[in-house]
């Protein structure tokens, strides 16, 4: 079995884009945000509970610090782990992103919209989830722009410091692999019923037939983890 890594992620959600698009249109593109925003709420509720747990503030600092993820060296030996200058540290801590694997693997898929539509809704939510009165704007993405601006407002980042992730609360990509998978399967089933099961079932399959029917059976594996709280 290989390595799971951000475009084992990138394609999970992919799948869901296009399935869900394909069988409901507009309704199907609501969907697809709703659980967007929902996976990356849970993830930034973690990240909170575990800074509160050590007694740190939820701010940007502590945001950064408390991040679940860095990138895996098989997307660095591609050499399309995450990468771009820093525009400004304060009093907004702003970054121009020109290389990203989620990007590079939803270009590859030929579906830049689901990118653009995904990329748009992700990460001002995972902020949310960790504090809903932190201000995280996304103005454009890569897909239709060439690079992504993030705008954490009123970061008051030290030139030329940013907070580093703390290594002990990093999750490997299995782990976030079976909760994307996991939390856009809830969300289509409730909203879609039976037809939502279909997808669902549909979007293991497609992933069986690219990366293999044992890394299919690691996401089934997380189906039963609570993903609201951390561990």
């Amino acid at each position: 079995m290989h390595e799971f890594t951000e475009k084992h992620h990138a394609f999970i959600s992919a799948m869901f884009y296009v399935l869900l698009t394909e069988k409901f249109g507009e309704r199907g593109e609501a969907a697809f945000v709703h659980a967007t925003q929902r996976y990356a709420e849970q993830r930034g509720a973690r990240m909170a509970q575990r800074a509160i747990r050590d007694g740190k503030p939820l701010n940007f600092a502590t945001y950064r610090a408390y991040g679940e993820w860095v990138n895996t060296q098989s997307v660095k030996d591609e050499g399309c782990d995450n990468q771009g200058p820093v525009l400004s540290y304060s009093p907004d801590f702003t970054e121009k992103v020109t290389m990203c694997p989620w990007a590079a693997q939803f270009k590859e898929m030929g579906l830049e919209k689901a990118g653009t539509v995904y990329c748009t809704h992700l990460d001002n939510s995972v902020v949310r989830g960790f504090n809903p009165y932190l201000v995280y704007e996304v103005p454009q993405s890569m897909h239709e722009h060439g690079y992504c601006i993030q705008i954490a407002r009123g970061a008051n980042f030290e030139e030329g410091k940013i907070p580093q992730k703390r290594r002990e609360y990093l999750k490997g990509f299995d782990y976030h692999c079976g909760h994307v998978y996991k939390t856009f399967s809830s969300i289509t089933i409730a909203i879609f019923g039976l037809e939502g099961q279909k997808i669902a079932t549909e979007v293991l399959s497609k992933f069986g037939e690219k990366y293999g029917q044992d890394m299919a059976d690691v996401l089934t594996k997380y189906y039963d983890t609570d993903f609201d709280v951390t561990k």
